[in-house]
């Protein structure tokens, strides 16, 4: 890449973090600091969370949305488990 097409990589690319980061309620799908903090500005904005019992619906609604986009997409039954710290 030249070093414009890199210049014009790397903006596209913090405009879509930007994006993500700047999500709140059922837009925001993960909290993600650790990726926000690749950017050059130090924000971590705090999301507004939705209750439990809407925040379960969206999830629902948010794999069987995924169940009709990719219908063959391979399925997983592995649990979800906390972050390990590294060592």
């Amino acid at each position: 890449m030249t070093r414009e097409q890199l210049i014009a990589e790397v903006r596209r690319l913090r405009a879509g973090i930007r994006e993500h980061r700047d999500r709140t309620g059922h837009e925001l799908c993960w909290h993600h600091p650790k990726l926000w903090g690749l950017l050059p500005e130090k924000s971590d904005p705090q999301p507004t969370v939705p209750d439990w019992p809407q925040f379960l619906r969206g999830c629902i609604r948010y794999r069987e949305s995924l169940d009709k986009q990719l219908p063959s997409a391979p399925c997983s039954m592995e649990e979800y488990e906390e972050e390990r710290p590294q060592r």
